[in-house]
């Protein structure tokens, strides 16, 4: 399966510009986007263990480039299942340990079809954590601390979110979530 990569940047690029830092969802995003400290790579694997190998080369430059912040590590060829994804952030856990970089970084997850435990598929609040295609997003810890430390009562910010998302409606983030994908909008 081939992919127009830039296509697949810039769709992500829309979506954390115009979702997650114009709706506020991670108050931290805006100042590395506006820096240009988020590195967007997209990776064309089709095997779990080729995207096991494009993470671990995607944190060893993390590792030799303190001036990326951050990366969204974008795999829109493989793990669309989100069940199947959902597995597969143990094997990504599992890379930090054996990297020895458990607490220097994290995985974060964003899918499509993101779910999270106890909640319905159309739950709203999964809208948090929904991107237009599979993302492992990877994070420097020590940054993530240091920002919430500065950040007035970071631990509402997930509830605050859930707030949000139930405000825009189902109908809303639908809608939103097919402009990220390349579709339009309806109103």
């Amino acid at each position: 399966m081939t992919t127009d990569h830039d296509k697949v940047i810039r769709s992500i690029k829309n979506w954390v510009e115009s979702f997650v830092v114009e709706l506020n969802l991670c108050p931290f995003a805006r100042g590395v986007l506006a820096e240009n400290r988020v590195r967007f790579s997209v990776t064309g694997v089709a095997t779990e263990e080729e995207l096991l190998t494009a993470l671990q080369v995607e944190l060893e430059l993390l590792n030799r480039d303190p001036s990326i912040e951050t990366t969204l590590l974008i795999h829109p060829a493989i793990l669309q299942d989100f069940y199947d994804y959902n597995q597969f952030l143990d094997s990504a856990d599992q890379l930090l340990l054996q990297m020895k970089l458990e607490g220097v970084y994290q995985v974060a997850s964003f899918h499509p079809d993101y779910q999270f435990g106890g909640t319905d598929p159309d739950d709203v609040e999964n809208y948090t954590n929904r991107s237009p295609y599979p993302v492992l997003h990877l994070i420097r810890e020590a940054s993530l601390e240091r920002a919430v430390a500065g950040y007035p009562d970071a631990d509402q910010i997930p509830a605050r979110n859930i707030a949000l998302m139930k405000n825009l409606g189902q109908h809303r983030l639908a809608g939103l979530t097919r402009v990220y994908s390349g579709g339009e909008e309806s109103k």
